[in-house]
């Protein structure tokens, strides 16, 4: 890692800044270039390609410099935010040392896009540098040969640790875990620990505590680094230790384990095999990409896409992305349309039906995605259960009633003033009411139920909810509205 980088202060502005200044030599580039060619004489031919060589290659270098005063994050920012060939461009002048930290800052689409342009031996010295649990997670994305000479090339221990590694799922905390870590015996001074650590060139990152171990690896506790510093050197560990420790098991859920981070303000935790044996430690950097990665995944689902899609991923590619629900949003609206032509006789009586309908499915809509977003970040969180749900549901119903009475109401009196004077004005007034109230329930049962169900048949709770909510708000709005209306224009 280049070291500028690293002393380098750094802020939040920074990656949208180097992504500004790439930009910005891509687009300098192609001007001068572009300048240059056309003031070239074309008498002579070789002249005017070695100036335009010369002038690429400086600019080539100047772009390369930039790069390397990155951080690999910033890097890899950069790249998902160019388009496909500057990318390409761009990833060429990144150096070879620095790509495979890169590629794990990447995002997955990205990172398969970059990682095919490659062949075995740059992808082999991409990675070879990386510690066994960085290769797991590269290791879905590259090419099995790869793979096995990346194993090869490691020690037996971190060869171990890489087929442990690879060998739990890839949202598991096994899948997730760190092996670098430090462990020390109970029956030792803090002098003693104070001077084995002084051996090492630099502490792992997130240690803020060291873990405890017998002889045979199995957990004992751990030794916060502010105890080892505010007690005395003659103190055994065994007198500070602390004792009680979250442990997590490799086949933990990830997000559940980050929940717990959250919940206990953890920088790291132990991970025990049921053994009891210290194989690992979770630490904070990892739980944040867990719930980054979570938070995007139920923002794409709620959109009903399927994957995680590259910005500048092919039109074909983007599309296919989408087809999904947007097949399921057209057979839906077709129904939505077909309860609509089912009352055809009622709106051709009053053609003031046709222009409000429209409101009672949209403020419908609105109020069960409300909900429906409550319930799914509840269930992410673990706060909804059988014992809770039908509380939840009773609660839903009344604030949707009492919305619904509200606005109903507001809607009603801006019916009646709008159509004062005709014979029907009171009428569509009391329509208004009656029908925003009832789709605000109905509205509210479909944002408590479809992410309960979802979840209770083993599927992502935002997976594609909003289409869902949409379509039932609108058919059973316009049901609700015209079936009312069909009483009331008899």
């Amino acid at each position: 890692m280049d070291l500028d980088a690293v002393s380098a202060p750094k802020d939040l502005d920074d990656a949208h800044r180097a992504l500004v200044e790439v930009q910005g030599l891509l687009r300098k580039q192609r001007v001068i270039e572009s300048v240059v060619h056309n003031q070239q004489s074309p008498v002579n031919p070789e002249r005017q390609s070695l100036v335009e060589g010369l002038v690429h290659r400086q600019h080539l270098t100047e772009l390369s410099a930039k790069l390397d005063q990155l951080h690999p994050a910033d890097v890899a920012y950069v790249l998902e935010s160019l388009p496909l060939d500057e990318r390409m461009a761009v990833w060429d002048l990144v150096r070879s040392d620095r790509d495979g930290e890169i590629l794990l800052e990447l995002s997955d689409s990205v990172r398969e896009t970059l990682i095919r342009s490659m062949d075995s031996e740059e992808l082999f010295a991409a990675t070879e540098s990386l510690d066994a649990d960085e290769i797991a997670e590269l290791a879905p994305d590259l090419p099995r040969e790869v793979v096995e000479k990346l194993a090869s090339s490691l020690s037996l221990e971190e060869r171990e640790q890489l087929r442990a590694a690879m060998s739990y799922p890839e949202e598991s905390v096994g899948g997730r875990m760190d092996f670098e870590m430090v462990t020390i015996r109970d029956d030792v001074t803090l002098e003693v620990v104070l001077r084995y650590l002084r051996r090492f060139d630099e502490l792992p990152d997130q240690t803020d505590q060291v873990f405890v171990v017998d002889r045979l690896d199995h957990f004992q506790g751990s030794l916060p680094l502010d105890r080892l510093l505010v007690n005395e050197p003659e103190t055994l560990v065994s007198e500070v230790m602390n004792r009680e420790v979250l442990m997590l098991s490799p086949l933990d859920d990830a997000y559940e384990a980050a929940q717990a981070f959250e919940r206990y303000d953890l920088v790291s935790a132990p991970v025990i095999d049921p053994s009891g044996k210290l194989i690992g430690r979770l630490t904070v950097n990892e739980v944040v990409d867990v719930i980054r990665e979570e938070s995007e995944s139920d923002l794409l689902s709620t959109a009903g896409l399927r994957e995680e899609e590259d910005l500048f991923a092919s039109v074909w590619e983007s599309a296919k992305n989408r087809w999904l629900w947007l097949g399921v949003n057209l057979c839906t609206a077709f129904f939505a349309s077909r309860v609509i032509g089912t009352f055809e006789g009622t709106i051709s009586k009053v053609v003031a039906l046709a222009t409000l309908m429209p409101i009672v499915a949209g403020i419908a809509g609105n109020s069960g995605n409300q909900t429906m977003t409550l319930m799914i970040r509840s269930l992410a969180l673990g706060q909804v259960n059988g014992a809770n749900f039908r509380l939840l549901v009773r609660k839903e119903i009344s604030i949707a009633g009492l919305n619904g009475l509200m606005w109903g109401s507001v809607a009603g009196l801006i019916a009646y003033a709008l159509y004062y004077g005709s014979d029907n004005a009171w009428i569509l007034g009391l329509l208004m009411v009656l029908a925003v109230t009832l789709n605000l329930i109905v509205g509210a049962l479909i944002g408590v139920a479809v992410p309960m169900v979802l979840q209770r048949v083993g599927r992502d709770p935002a997976m594609g909810s909003s289409v869902l909510l949409t379509f039932t708000t609108d058919s059973m709005g316009f049901f609700i509205f015209l079936g009312l209306a069909t009483l009331f224009f008899r």
